[in-house]
């Protein structure tokens, strides 16, 4: 009764081992796509994260705009004093705006 017992333990561990031995031999095979699609995933942006990072980039040059138009003021208001320094840093001035300008989308009118 014992080597029946014995056989009987040996034919279950087998039976169940497949299963185990399949699942491994599945995710072996897979398993260079999962780390492919995962570099994918990492390497490119989706639609709404270029979005994001654009938006992101716009509120920035808008705020950027708005203080030198802040700053632009305040040089105009010394110059017409008559501080020439601040003349030539409000010309400086707003030559960068005029770069930043083109940057910056103008919101439609309501």
């Amino acid at each position: 009764m014992r080597p029946a017992l014995r056989l009987t333990a040996i034919g279950l561990a087998a039976f169940t081992l497949q299963g185990c031995l399949a699942k491994t031999a599945v995710d072996v095979v897979t398993l260079p796509v999962k780390v492919a699609s995962a570099g994918v995933d990492a390497a490119t942006t989706s639609q709404s994260e270029a979005d994001q990072k654009r938006g992101r980039e716009i509120r920035q040059r808008e705020e950027r705009l708005g203080k030198l138009q802040r700053e632009y003021a305040r040089q105009m208001d010394d110059c017409q004093e008559g501080d020439r320094r601040a003349c030539d840093h409000a010309r400086e001035t707003y030559s960068e705006m005029q770069q930043l300008m083109p940057a910056v989308p103008v919101e439609p009118e309501r």
